[in-house]
């Protein structure tokens, strides 16, 4: 086999390996809300983007965007059919009243950027 082959190869399995670690072995940081509110920043994704809220408790969620990327303008709560727009250094509440446990997504407008609601 020749050096370029094995480089080849080489490179191919550790850009597998990377691949499986950076989608498949990543661990999400449950974060837990105390009180009734909940502040999350909107810079190159969500920080905290998997939050844990009380089943029956009202629940605020400020979102605070700070990246001007066109992306994240919006905030999308499908399941509890929650869109609203994020401008810039402006924090919006949203206030959601979960009434059944389970996980509950949430995204920008675009769909690319993701994080979840973990009701218990």
């Amino acid at each position: 086999m020749t050096a370029d082959k094995i480089l080849v190869l080489l490179f191919s399995g550790l850009g597998i390996v990377f691949t499986y670690w950076f989608f498949l072995m990543r661990k999400e940081e449950e974060v837990r809300v105390v009180g009734n509110s909940i502040d999350i920043t909107v810079e190159g994704g969500y920080k905290p983007d998997v939050i844990s809220i009380p089943e029956g408790k009202t629940t605020k969620i400020n979102f605070l965007r700070k990246d001007p990327s066109s992306c994240l303008e919006e905030v999308v709560i499908g399941d509890f059919k929650i869109r609203k727009f994020l401008p810039l250094n402006e924090k919006v509440s949203i206030e959601i009243t979960p009434k059944k446990k389970g996980e509950f997504s949430f995204s920008c407008g675009m769909g690319m950027f993701h994080g979840k609601l973990i009701v218990k």
